[in-house]
C-alpha cells in the first residue's frame, strides 16, 4: 500500500469515526424517546413487543434508502436497534407488576408470563380480586380470561368490565393444550385416575373415556400436577399443561389429548389508564358495553347504528344484570376506531335508544412478546 493510500485510507476513517459520533448522540436521544415508550406501556399495562410498530417502521426504513445495495442492510441494522429497544423496554417493565387468577403453571400464568415476560406475576384466588389488585394499586394491570373457543364466555369478568373501573388495553390469544402429566418413570398403562379442572376433563372427554380413566376434580390444572407429583402414584395423572409438568417435576405422558385441537383462550389486559389503540395499531379493535332502553326495537336500533358507521362486530353477548330483574346489558366487540370520527358519531346516536354507553378499551390483538 503506496503513502497517498494509506493517507486516504485515515481520512475514511476519520470520517467513519466522525459519523460514529453523530450516531452515538443520535442514539441517546433514540433512547431516551424509548424509555418514554417504556414508561407510557409500563402505566398503560401494554406488552414491549408491538409487531405493527416494528412493521411500519422497517416499511418508513426501506422507503428512506433509493440504493438497492444496500437497502437491506439498512433494515437489518433498524431490526437490531429495535431489538435493542425491546430489551431496554423490557428492563423498564421488570418492575410490572401483574395480577391474574390462579397459580403458577395455569393457564393464566403462562398468558401473562408471554405477554409480560419481565414483569412479576402476582397470583390471586378469584377473577374479582386480581381486578380490584389493579383497582386499588396493588397490581398494574391484571391479565384475565373472557372467552373460550371450547367453553364459552367467562361471566365473572364480563360483569367485572361492566361495573368495574379498569380499561382493556390488550387482547391475547392463547392455544389451550392439554398434556397428561405423571410421575417420573410412569406411562400411559399405569394410569388409573385423571385429575384436573372440570373443564379440562370436559375438553378431555374422549381420551378419558378411550383409555377409560376414572375422573377427580380439581380446583384448577397447575394444582392437580402439583397433586400428583405430591401423591407420587404412577396409576394417577394430571391433565395439564407442559409447563406445569416442568414446575412440578413430571413427565408428559401423552400430549395434544384435548378434543378440539382449535381450544383458544382470549385473554384481555385490565389496567386503569385506557391506552387508545387508535394511537399505536393499524388494526384497532373496541369493547363497548350498554344497555337498551326498555322500548320495542332498541336493542335492534343499537346493532343498526353500529353496523351502519362501519364497525364489524365479532362478538355479541348480553349478560342479565344483577341489581334489576330481567334487565340486561350487551357486549359488543368490533374492528374500528371508536374514537374516529365515525366512532364518535356512532357512541352519539347510540344514546337515542341505550341508557348507558361504555367503552371498555379500545386496543389491538397482543402478540408472543419477543425478549
Amino acid at each position: 500500500m503506496t503513502k497517498k493510500s494509506t493517507q486516504q485510507l485515515k481520512e475514511i476513517r476519520a470520517g467513519i469515526t466522525e459519523i460514529d459520533n453523530k450516531m452515538a448522540e443520535l442514539f441517546k436521544d433514540r433512547m431516551a424517546l424509548v424509555r418514554q415508550v417504556g414508561q407510557y406501556k409500563k402505566k398503560n399495562g401494554l406488552p414491549v413487543y408491538d409487531p405493527e410498530r416494528e412493521a411500519q417502521v422497517l416499511r418508513n426504513g426501506a422507503e428512506r434508502v433509493e440504493d438497492p445495495t444496500i437497502r437491506s442492510h439498512y433494515v437489518n441494522f433498524l431490526e437490531g436497534v429495535m431489538e435493542i429497544a425491546r430489551r431496554y423496554q423490557g428492563n423498564i417493565l421488570e418492575g410490572l407488576k401483574v395480577g391474574y387468577s390462579g397459580t403458577e403453571g395455569a393457564f393464566a400464568h403462562i398468558a401473562a408470563s408471554k405477554i409480560f415476560p419481565t414483569a412479576r406475576k402476582i397470583a390471586y384466588t378469584s377473577f374479582k380480586k386480581a381486578y380490584e389488585a389493579v383497582e386499588n394499586g396493588e397490581c398494574d394491570c391484571a391479565v384475565l380470561p373472557v372467552e373460550n373457543s371450547f367453553a364459552g364466555d367467562v361471566d365473572q369478568v364480563n360483569d367485572l368490565m361492566f361495573s368495574g373501573s379498569l380499561f382493556v388495553n390488550g387482547m391475547y390469544d392463547l392455544a389451550v393444550t392439554h398434556d397428561l402429566l405423571g410421575i417420573e418413570g410412569s406411562n400411559l398403562k399405569d394410569v388409573r385416575t385423571v385429575v384436573s379442572h372440570p373443564q379440562a376433563l370436559s375438553q378431555c372427554s374422549s381420551f378419558i373415556r378411550d383409555n377409560g380413566f376414572e375422573e377427580k376434580e380439581y380446583s384448577n390444572t397447575a394444582l392437580a400436577a402439583e397433586y400428583v407429583r405430591k401423591n407420587n402414584d404412577r396409576t394417577v395423572a394430571a391433565i395439564g399443561s407442559a409447563e406445569s409438568a416442568k414446575l412440578f417435576g413430571l413427565e408428559v405422558i401423552a400430549r395434544s389429548i384435548n378434543d378440539d385441537r382449535s381450544n383458544t383462550t382470549r385473554f384481555a389486559v385490565f389496567s386503569r389508564s385506557e391506552s387508545r389503540a387508535s394511537n399505536n395499531t393499524d388494526s384497532p379493535y373496541f369493547s363497548l358495553m350498554f344497555t337498551a332502553r326498555n322500548e320495542a326495537g332498541s336493542l335492534a336500533q343499537a346493532l343498526n347504528i353500529i353496523g351502519r358507521h362501519g364497525f364489524n362486530m365479532r362478538t355479541l353477548r348480553s349478560r342479565p344484570m344483577k341489581e334489576l330483574l330481567w334487565q340486561y346489558y350487551f357486549y359488543v366487540e368490533a374492528s374500528g376506531d371508536i374514537y374516529g370520527a365515525e366512532g364518535l358519531q356512532c357512541l352519539e346516536e347510540m344514546k337515542s335508544c341505550c341508557d348507558m354507553i361504555k367503552v371498555v378499551g379500545s386496543y389491538g390483538n397482543i402478540k408472543e412478546q419477543k425478549l
